[in-house]
């Protein structure tokens, strides 16, 4: 799963080229990753919550550069001043109550991010799929009225939180429009699907999404990213430790 999620929040999937005739799987995924590489982003977001009947909105403003280096800052009231740092692989947090920093690290990321579908470790993963993951084409299938290639892929390390994934992505515009997250028992866990993309520095950009975690019973979270800004320099303090307790 490469989502830096908070930041896939920052980091979502869509290829900007519509496919003709058949792709090879490779070559599919090749695309997917392709698209993922800017080299900076900014932008204001909410986190829609909804768990057992009940429904948090969070809001944040959030910076990434590359696959490395994201930070956020949430800002709605309850959140005010809880801040994330990822610098490579390490997930640093910020509390305003305990005025300290914490290195988020082994079975805490498995945990939910803000009660949240998604997990800490969901926004740690920097490699392409193609690394990480052998493809095979599924064949044609049709997702939510959309003609899509359907894509299977198959973790190369025993190590990859999702052993199995299968993707599905539109034809006509090469958006990924939907993915589904599995245990090595075949036992799906997630789902990603993308609902809204718009044009933005001249590629189709994903800039709504919902994720399902589904060991969670009546659980979704709704990711909405609003003035996104593209390729534009980012200072090197927006990514550092000083800027989480600033």
């Amino acid at each position: 799963m490469k989502r830096n999620v908070l930041f896939a929040l920052v980091i979502l999937i869509a290829a900007g080229t519509a496919f003709g005739q058949t792709p090879s799987a490779a070559e599919l995924l090749r695309r997917v990753d392709e698209n993922e590489i800017y080299s900076t982003i900014r932008y204001e977001g909410q986190m829609i919550i909804e768990y057992q009947n009940r429904r948090y909105v969070k809001e944040m403003r959030a910076w990434g550069r590359g696959d490395t280096d994201s930070f956020i800052e949430f800002t709605n009231r309850e959140d005010q001043g809880t801040k994330y740092l990822k610098t490579g692989n390490r997930l640093y947090v910020y509390s305003p109550d305990t005025e300290q920093v914490m290195l988020i690290s082994g079975h805490m990321l498995k945990e939910s991010m803000m009660g949240s579908d998604l997990s800490y470790e969901d926004t740690i993963s920097n490699d392409s799929l193609s690394s990480r993951y052998t493809p095979s084409l599924a064949g044609s299938e049709t997702w939510n009225g959309r003609d899509c290639w359907a894509l299977d892929l198959a973790a190369k390390n025993r190590t990859e939180s999702y052993p199995k994934q299968k993707l599905w992505i539109d034809k006509e515009y090469g958006d990924l429009v939907h993915t589904e997250y599995y245990a090595l028992s075949g036992a799906k866990l997630k789902e990603f699907t993308m609902l809204k993309v718009e044009t933005i520095a001249g590629r189709r950009f994903p800039v709504e999404y919902e994720m399902r975690d589904l060991l969670r019973k009546n659980s979704k979270t709704t990711f909405v990213m609003k003035n996104v800004v593209l390729d534009e320099p980012i200072a090197d303090s927006v990514f550092s430790q000083r800027n989480l307790s600033r």
